[in-house]
């Protein structure tokens, strides 16, 4: 069975040494009581529950999956999940980041991002059945009338109901313009809604008394395509003007994806006949309260990516410590024994180092982000509310896309450490790399991830988002130029900046005589500035390693080889990236269509 042991002591190394996250949330009313004490308790407990709760259901959940009853429509996740649910709600962790007007925490994100990813390496399935909780309560925060928020909101922080995001049928993708769902006004101010849904996660199970379907659907006589939606609550029980649950409503599973991973998770066909629900925000306006949730949804699976890649590095690691097999090609490096430990080879060094860079450096990303939601969510400054909103989206695409591509390839490496035997189920490696698989996929794939980066958050604003957040990188290269020590971080960082900066020109110049040239460079552009992030990132890591090394402290020598890794190893694909992304259009639409 794998392990998994949550990296609390890099959790704190991010947040507390490079990006002195408790300085930061005290100049923010809402947290001027945080403290470090209270971070590193609340994720000790939380990693707690992630390792001994969650991490031994996730082998065994895989192997069971879910059960539909064709003929009440009830799905069964597998066993002990329903169990776990229980304890995650008795120990209040639905609620760590909810407003306390309505029974929540009120801790940071920042802290609820970390406690996720933790969530997320022991056992993504499980937590994808609360997970869109949290998406639900943010859109009903955002959007809710004052009755909404009264019946909805309590119920979704204490985690006695959970909610979901019902967007994607089965002709429709990413273009939700396209859907067909349909919703009735009805004389009492509620609708009625019929349609079908599918790959709807969670949409149904037994671990919450209700569920809370967050629907999209058409008015009648709503304008074509997108400037059409409207977005409903449909909750599984209909709910009282009390707040007690009433009748079943009309919204049900009519079958489970067969799919390659997440196998524990019931991903649902729902079906809609005269479902009743209830409009939030206003009609034809849905897709601006759903792009709450979606957005929510994004960084929450960079953050499922995340969580695989640390927990396969663990594992990986671990066993080529203990694995052995042949000699080291300079010689015997355990005479004693009939072979070497394959952590001698090194091939087997780089796709541990691989992923241990890429977890660690979408760890620093992925917490930097968080901290920016917290300023753009509670600074009483609109001004930096603005910015730091503008900052959060130049990023999401990235950390969707980067992470989740990152998180394939590294769980792939870890796989391929075990040899033979991580294609076997027992050793769990082969369900990290069937599990990471989706999250390139849902969500918005990563290609459209990369058309969002380009087209609308960089191009879309003539680059003056991108330019503020490399201002920052401009700042630090700045502030380091003089310090031998960082050059061997420094001078590439600055390098890239500048390639991006002339990159992202070109490609806008282009784009101005044929706007297919976006859709050419968007994935390698995505990938070259999903590198500047991680190079900026890794430097800061670096300087504080160096500063620290003479400590003795073996994790800041660990925290430099990685850094050198990096630098060495993975950063140079941005030269062949630039270079594809370069080439632009013209061999991809060469080809007559009749001719694939």
């Amino acid at each position: 069975m794998p392990i998994y042991n949550p990296p609390l002591r890099d959790m704190q190394f991010v947040m507390h040494e490079v990006l002195n996250v408790v300085d930061e949330l005290k100049m923010l009313p809402a947290h001027a009581d945080i403290d470090a004490d209270t971070i590193n308790a609340v994720l000790e407990e939380g990693g707690k529950f992630a390792s001994e709760v969650l991490a031994p259901l996730n082998l065994s959940g895989d192997a069971e999956g879910c059960k539909l009853d064709k003929t009440t429509h009830e799905v069964t996740p597998p066993k002990g999940f329903k169990e776990a649910y229980a304890k995650y709600v008795e120990g209040g962790w639905p609620a760590l980041g909810c407003d306390p007007e309505y029974g929540g925490q009120g801790l940071p994100v920042v802290i609820n991002q970390a406690f996720y990813e933790m969530l997320n390496s022991a056992n993504q399935a499980w937590t994808m059945y609360p997970g869109l909780s949290h998406g639900a309560y943010e859109a009903l925060h955002a959007h809710g009338t004052p009755e909404q928020k009264a019946i909805y909101l309590p119920k979704l922080t204490s985690g006695e109901w959970t909610g979901t995001m019902c967007l994607t049928e089965s002709h429709c993708g990413t273009d939700l313009g396209l859907l067909r769902s349909k919703a009735e006004p009805q004389a009492d101010g509620s609708y009625r809604i019929t349609g079908a849904k599918i790959f709807i996660s969670a949409g149904e199970h037994d671990l919450a008394a209700n569920i809370v379907h967050l629907v999209l659907a058409r008015l009648p006589g709503a304008p074509e395509g997108s400037k059409g939606i409207s977005l409903f609550i449909v909750p599984k029980f209909n709910v009282n003007a009390d707040g007690s649950l009433g009748a079943r409503n009309g919204v049900f599973c009519g079958g489970l994806e067969h799919k390659m991973g997440i196998h524990a998770n019931s991903t649902c066909q729902m079906v809609l006949e005269d479902a009743v629900g209830t409009m939030v925000g206003a009609p034809n306006k849905g897709l601006a309260a759903m792009f709450v949730m979606m957005n929510a949804a994004r960084l929450g699976v960079g953050n499922q990516s995340l969580g695989l890649t640390e927990v396969a590095y663990q594992n990986a690691a671990a066993y080529a410590k203990d694995r052995i097999q042949m000699r080291a090609l300079s010689g015997p490096k355990s005479p004693e024994k009939p072979a070497d430990s394959i952590i001698v080879h090194p091939d087997v060094r780089k796709m541990l180092l691989t992923a241990r860079a890429y977890v660690e450096g979408g760890r620093a990303l992925a917490t930097y982000v968080a901290v920016t939601m917290d300023r753009a969510i509670s600074s009483d400054d609109e001004d930096e509310r603005k910015e730091a909103n503008d900052e959060v989206a130049l990023l999401t695409p990235i950390i969707k896309a980067f992470l989740t591509d990152n998180g394939w390839i590294a769980t792939s490496h870890c796989m391929q450490v075990f040899g033979g035997h991580g294609y076997i189920h027992e050793w769990g490696m082969e369900q990290f790399v069937r599990d990471s698989r989706i999250n390139m996929t849902y969500e918005g794939t990563n290609t459209v991830q990369s058309l969002d980066l380009l087209g609308r958050k960089v191009l879309g604003d003539n680059g003056a988002k991108l330019r503020k957040f490399g201002a920052k990188i401009a700042a630090f290269v700045e502030q380091e130029g003089t310090n031998e020590a960082m050059q061997e971080f420094i001078n590439p960082l600055a390098d890239l900046g500048d390639k991006v900066t002339k990159l992202t020109t070109e490609i806008g110049m282009k784009a101005f005589t044929n706007p297919d040239e976006v859709g050419a460079a968007a994935v390698d552009y995505l990938r070259v500035v999903g590198h500047l992030t991680f190079a900026y990132f890794w430097a800061r890591m670096a300087k504080v390693a160096l500063e620290k090394q003479a400590s003795g402290d073996k994790f800041y020598s660990a925290k430099l080889s990685t850094a050198r890794f990096y630098f060495a190893k993975l950063l140079p694909e941005t030269a062949m990236l630039i270079r594809t992304a370069r080439a632009g259009l013209p061999s991809l639409m060469e080809m007559e269509e009749e001719l694939f």
